[in-house]
């Protein structure tokens, strides 16, 4: 049986900074061309893309906590561009909303052509857009390089 995906539907994240993640992820979900079909007073969410990213507060018991990338769960979101210049685009916005920038726009060895900025939200969670032209590690002959850290016992 094969089962044949199409994209992913959706990310919800849980946040500590309810507020400054809406004004956060409603800049960088508009500039994205997401429309916010839902902003409430627990939850808000966009759609766009062939994907939705809805964010939602975390229990009052973490409300002082931030995203640990190392722990179990979630690592990081990748968002696929169409071009480049979307990539240097979207670093142009995270400067101007004064995001962190943990690194790029940048090439990189992950696949051919490879092309990202990775930054944080307003709780450290990690993201990234990237750029892979054509098939990228579709493409025959290519394969996955991954950069430092990965695949690598952790201390």
């Amino acid at each position: 049986m094969n089962i044949d995906i199409n994209g992913m539907a959706h990310v919800i994240l849980t946040v500590s900074q309810f507020d400054a993640a809406r004004r956060f992820y409603g800049s960088l979900c508009t500039a994205m061309g997401m429309k916010p079909v839902f902003d409430g007073e627990q939850f808000c969410y966009w759609v766009g893309g062939r994907t939705a990213i809805g964010i939602e507060p975390c229990d009052p018991a973490h409300a002082q906590e931030r995203f640990v990338q190392a722990r179990v769960g979630l690592h990081h979101i990748c968002l696929r561009a169409r071009g480049r210049d979307d990539v240097d685009r979207c670093a142009a916005l995270l400067r101007e909303i004064g995001a962190t920038i943990v690194r790029g726009p940048n090439e990189s060895t992950w696949a051919p052509g490879y092309y990202s900025v990775l930054f944080e939200d307003p709780d450290g969670i990690r993201l990234e857009i990237n750029h892979v032209p054509g098939v990228g590690l579709l493409a025959d002959g290519a394969s996955l390089n991954p950069t430092e850290g990965y695949g690598e016992p952790r201390a």
